[in-house]
């Protein structure tokens, strides 16, 4: 290896990421030098003679594909959180010989009978998992297939990884594109910080006014607050309409219908190659559910139960558009506002309110409590190298062991992704080159408010539930004691339960002895009243069966989408159809959120986004079994916390979820905890 490869940081693994020394000149020749090791690797244990053994196969083909499985984890994450024109490039020009190379590592023939001769009486229980997992893995990716079929189907993984990247880089440009320069007159009703740090945003551009974007910490104050008709009609519009063929202006250039069209076309193809009817079918394959007819029919079975408190829901906020703003007929832009001011009147406090007590450090010292004394961990800042001044490191240990770190990158910005996740940087293994045992790595990721005037950022009640939300994710990943790291933390854990430890961390945000250690009024210093904690309890299911209807709608348009007989559906008439049968209110004609579904057409979600809605089921029935044990003084009790983390956690991907779900609760989950918590329970 020459002295240039031998000092690129992406090929360093001996300790942190060097996030302080990657560039985009980087990427290609680490790039070049790790899948020239996986390729030789790859000759190597299908050399004929290589003993089918796991640890032989381990130690050669699975040290050489980790570590390329990480360097280009660096980038892919890079991408999402710093996109700049020279990263944007490097990565394009690497993703096709990226994909080309999982593509045939998946489906070489001789690999797939090297892992089919293993004896699967020589492997614990674990790698026993991972076998089974590798060999649904070949038939799904293609090991099967002869001649030219086998051929188009490493083209269609190619076509499909650069559309897919062409659909987040369209919503991310589109997003980022917009900008409006408001009067202070027009910003009437929004909250301070909001105005402070849409002025700062503007003094950056050398702007009058006050600079409005596309970002959810902007966007959705205006939609709530703002009395201008006029200006959330202008933002709503914008919002709707990015990524499509209603944009207005340069940003239809970022217009995603073609991608869509051309992704669907391809999903299809390749299930056909397969043997299958649809997507929808290969996508279950790996996942909890059987048949997309089963999920659609659990759907529509929430969906009816659900109906009568959406239109409860609705019937509120039509009387209450009547009566307080005379508005006979509101329109997409009216809802969100006057939903919030419906909020404050009925339960005499406002979302803004309550952010006041939501300093973000303040927060994250909270969560850190109930990390610590439920799973019996102990989380410090630790030192590493980041992305951006504003991530921040910490570890994790127990006994004063290290068990897991984790990177939290908090704010937004532009070149950053919207939304929130968590990636793994690194998964826990016992490595087979060397014995040693890695530890696991995790990247959380919000795109929260920053602070101002040297405040610091303040968080609204829903910003926190995301956080807990994304540290569950965390904590499946870290706490887990598996050590094959093809089934350890979410590897190998079916989709429809991977939001299960998510969902169920989000319960902690209504608890009062989780809520009083984690406020302090960003003035004053004094915690949450108890009296504002009540008031936010009685308002958790406002809106609850609309929001469930919400959630259906997308989970049905994304499944019904992914096993149409169509092969070029018409995504909108779809989309449609689906809001008259599952919504009580239909947006304009001119919305177009499809367009920004990332989820589905991006973002490993394609025929998989009921799985949010499966999962709260089994989330909330976890719950469940915290709730019957709570203590008298409203703390949760310790044995249900070390059972949770035992019998789900730890175990990760290494059984099927439902025995994981079984062993901690005792029987098969029920609909019954979730629509309790939900306030819709018959």
């Amino acid at each position: 290896m020459n002295s240039a490869c031998n000092n690129n940081p992406l090929l360093d693994f001996s300790g942190a990421i060097a996030f302080d020394r990657i560039t985009a000149d980087d990427i290609a020749p680490a790039l070049d030098t790790l899948l020239a090791r996986a390729e030789q690797a790859l000759q190597t244990v299908t050399t004929a003679g290589f003993a089918p053994d796991w640890n032989g196969v381990a130690r050669v083909l699975d040290v050489a594909t980790e570590q390329l499985g990480r360097a280009w984890g660096v980038v892919s994450h890079l991408s999402s959180v710093m996109d700049t024109p020279a990263l944007r490039a490097a990565y394009n020009e690497a993703l096709p010989r990226i994909t080309a190379f999982w593509t045939r590592l998946g489906s070489d023939e001789r690999l797939y009978a090297l892992y089919k001769a293993m004896d699967v009486q020589k492997l614990n229980a674990e790698q026993r998992q991972a076998l089974s997992n590798a060999l649904r893995g070949f038939r799904l990716s293609g090991a099967e297939l002869q001649g030219k079929d086998k051929e188009r189907f490493a083209q269609i993984q190619e076509e499909l990884a650069a559309l897919q990247q062409k659909f987040s880089e369209n919503a991310l440009d589109a997003t980022d594109a917009f900008a409006y320069y408001a009067s202070e007159d027009e910003l009437a009703g929004m909250p301070d910080d909001v105005v402070q740090a849409a002025r700062v945003a503007a003094q950056a551009d050398d702007k009058d006014g006050y600079k409005l974007s596309l970002k959810i910490p902007c966007y959705l104050p205006v939609m709530q607050f703002a009395h201008s008709r006029t200006l959330r009609e202008r933002m709503y519009r914008a919002y709707v309409t990015r990524a499509s063929d209603q944009a207005e202006g340069d940003a239809k250039g970022f217009d995603n219908s073609a991608v869509m069209h051309d992704i669907l076309r391809l999903r299809r193809e390749e299930a056909r190659l397969l043997g299958y009817a649809n997507f929808g079918e290969v996508s279950l394959v790996a996942k909890m559910a059987d048949s997309p007819a089963q999920v659609i029919h659990f759907l529509r079975d929430l969906a009816q139960r659900a109906r009568p408190f959406a239109e409860k829901d609705l019937q509120d906020l039509r009387r209450f558009a009547s009566e307080k703003f005379e508005l006979s007929d509101p329109q997409a832009w009216d809802w969100p506002y006057i939903s919030e001011h419906l909020k404050q009147e009925r339960y005499a406090f406002s979302e803004q309110e309550v952010k006041r007590y939501f300093p973000a450090p303040k927060v994250l010292a909270g969560l850190f409590k109930i990390v610590e004394t439920l799973f019996e961990v102990a989380i410090r800042r630790d030192e590493a190298p980041v992305w951006h001044p504003a991530v921040e490191f910490y570890r994790i240990e127990r006994d004063g062991k290290l068990v897991g770190q984790f990177y939290l990158d908090k704010p937004a910005r532009n070149g950053k992704r919207g939304g929130a996740w968590m990636d793994d940087a690194r998964s826990r293994w016992l490595r087979a080159d060397t014995g040693a045992l890695q530890t696991p790595v995790a990247y959380l990721v919000c795109n929260f408010a920053e602070g101002v005037d040297g405040k610091s950022a303040l968080l609204t009640h829903d910003d926190v539930i995301t956080l807990f939300h994304e540290f569950g994710h965390g904590l499946h990943h870290m706490l887990t004691r598996v050590s094959e790291h093809d089934v350890s933390g979410i590897s190998g854990v079916e989709w429809d339960a991977v939001e299960l430890p998510s969902q169920f961390m989000e319960n902690f945000c209504w608890e009062w002895e989780v809520l009083r250690h984690m406020t302090a009024h960003v003035d004053t210093g004094e915690p949450l009243p108890r009296a504002l904690y009540d008031k936010m309890v009685a308002a958790k299911n406002y809106q609850a069966g609309m929001q469930t209807l919400r959630q259906i709608e997308f989970s049905l348009f994304d499944m019904l989408l992914h096993t149409g007989e169509d092969a070029t559906p018409d995504i909108q008439e779809l989309l449609t159809r689906v809001r008259d049968e599952v919504a009580v209110l239909q947006p304009p004609s001119f919305n177009r959120m499809a367009h920004t579904f990332s989820h589905i057409f991006a973002g490993g979600y394609a025929a998989g986004y009921y799985s949010y809605k499966w999962a709260e089921v089994l989330s909330a029935d976890a719950y469940a079994a915290f709730e019957e044990t709570m203590q008298p003084d409203g703390t949760p009790s310790l044995e249900t916390g070390r059972r949770y983390r035992q019998e789900i956690l730890e175990v990760g991907g290494s059984r099927p979820a439902m025995e994981s779900f079984k062993a901690f609760r005792g029987r098969e989950p029920t609909l019954d905890a979730l629509l309790r918590h939900q306030g819709m329970a018959a």
